[in-house]
């Protein structure tokens, strides 16, 4: 490895340090670790376009530049930024729909801010921004195709479920409303224009439970579908999910009445967690 690479995968490190996934993607074999963290990065990046305050034109040009530069990568004319992902595209065929999908994901949020989408169009959205880096993410790992499409499937729907719970306050305050519009409705939420009355709506809980019942049920299928496969193999995405049950639960308990405070999952459970998992 060059030294400019090895700085490179350092700093891909450092940038998911913070991050809810770096102790189980610290766990991997070097080979994978680095791709992870290369996943991981690009995640990282594309999101902080969609999540910015520059203008949506400007936007929406940065995420073009990024499929354009995917696409470039699997033309064989990696430009800078992506020449260090050769490797590991190659190793574990990483599939350059999936890139392009979490762009379109990310995308999503620009033209204008998502306000109680329906059904469908929130599990497109779960789909692009957290199921198609679980398909990413599955190769790395070395599940089995058809086992690893479904754990991709369930596993990043039941984690974006979940950070939409966790993040309704701090979504609210940018504009932004994740909660179904069929939910809303049967709660009997009508407004949906102003995100910071629905999530002050005494009604919120039960839209909320709805979501909580779907987030278990899918972390239920993604857990059939790791029991069934060797352990080492599944360690890494059964950390996550394992984590991210933790945060549901918490959640839970809490309750989704105003005042929400932030939930955490503290050092000694992340721990237990980790040495329950990681060495099995």
């Amino acid at each position: 490895m060059t030294l400019e690479a090895a700085a490179a995968n350092a700093n891909y490190g450092t940038s998911a340090s913070g991050s809810s996934f770096y102790a189980a993607m610290r766990i991997l074999p070097r080979a994978q670790r680095e791709a992870m963290f290369q996943i991981y990065s690009f995640c990282r990046q594309v999101d902080d376009i969609a999540d910015s305050d520059g203008p949506r034109p400007e936007r929406l040009a940065a995420l073009q530049q990024w499929r354009d530069d995917i696409d470039a990568l699997y033309q064989g004319r990696p430009p800078a930024r992506l020449r260090d992902y050769v490797p590991s595209v190659r190793r574990f065929d990483l599939q350059r729909e999936d890139f392009l999908a979490i762009v379109d994901g990310m995308e999503m949020d620009v033209p204008q801010d998502i306000r109680a989408p329906d059904f469908a169009t929130l599990d497109l959205y779960c789909d692009r921004v957290a199921s198609a880096v679980g398909r990413l993410s599955v190769r790395v790992f070395g599940l089995a195709r058809d086992d690893g499409i479904l754990l991709a499937h369930h596993l990043g729907r039941a984690l974006q479920l979940t950070n939409i719970l966790r993040d309704i306050d701090e979504d609210a305050a940018i504009g932004r409303l994740y909660l179904p519009r069929e939910g809303l409705l049967h709660a009997g939420i009508t407004n949906f224009f102003d995100p910071l009355q629905v999530i002050s709506n005494p009604a919120l809980p039960k839209v909320c439970a709805a979501l909580v019942e779907r987030a278990r049920a899918h972390f239920q299928k993604a857990d059939e579908v790791m029991s069934r496969n060797p352990r080492r193999v599944v360690r890494a995405p059964r950390i996550m999910s394992k984590y991210y049950q933790a945060i549901l639960e918490l959640l839970v308990v809490r309750g989704f009445t105003p005042p929400r405070g932030p939930v955490r999952v503290n050092k000694v459970a992340r721990i237990a967690i980790l040495l329950r998992y990681a060495f099995i």
